[in-house]
């Protein structure tokens, strides 16, 4: 028997970080994405800031399957991390990102980049040797009628192929109307999943990135 496709989990956790601290907390996150980096299944990690004066800072990461991520945030090593860090950051809100949901928001979610001092600007002028994450601001999810929008304008021309290239099928319009459906959706399902859906928001990103 196959073993079971993995969907690769992103999670998305807002906190609350005191301003006073927020040297520490640099560090403190900087620490949290490099413990979770030594995990088996780690596809990446990273953090921002909502402003300059903002007390919001927003935490991704993101695992090859739910097995690998649970051993993550069951590890001895993350609840020391997280203890260590409770006198300055409180969890506001945590999303798991998979899905229908994951099309959307994890290709938006962050663009982050971890740079070694002196790995950026050059002698004689440029930027300056930068360490630690390049913040950047985190993209609004795309309103639900973007997202309705979206699956609608995938599954219309799928359906109504495979609804033309089923009536092929000798005598397929004369089975029961739940074997018909059910036959429908076992082919259709893959096929958004791993085609579709995906070529479409990947067409559609400018459209579902700009605001409403």
């Amino acid at each position: 028997m196959a073993e079971p496709v993995a969907h690769p989990i992103t999670v998305a956790i807002e906190r609350r970080i005191d301003p006073s601290r927020t040297a520490e907390a640099t560090s403190w996150m900087q620490a949290g994405t490099d413990l979770a980096a030594g995990f088996p299944g780690f596809l990446g990690s990273g953090w921002v800031r909502a402003g300059e004066g903002s007390d919001l800072w927003y935490m991704l990461y993101r695992f090859r399957d739910i097995a690998t991520l649970e051993g993550w945030e069951d590890s001895p090593q993350r609840a020391w991390w997280l203890d260590s860090g409770r006198s300055f950051a409180h969890e506001v809100r945590v999303e798991r990102r998979t899905g229908i949901e994951g099309w959307f928001d994890a290709p938006f979610a962050t663009q982050i980049e971890s740079r070694p001092a002196g790995a950026a600007g050059a002698p004689g002028g440029g930027e300056p040797p930068r360490t630690g994450p390049i913040q950047q601001p985190i993209p609004a999810a795309p309103p639900r009628w973007k997202q309705a929008v979206t699956i609608w304008l995938g599954f219309f021309p799928t359906n109504l192929l495979a609804s033309w290239l089923l009536g092929f099928i000798p005598g397929f319009g004369e089975w029961p109307l739940i074997a018909r459906v059910l036959l429908a959706t076992l082919l259709l399902t893959p096929v958004m999943t791993y085609a579709v859906l995906p070529w479409v928001t990947r067409v559609l990103r400018p459209w579902l990135q700009r605001a409403a």
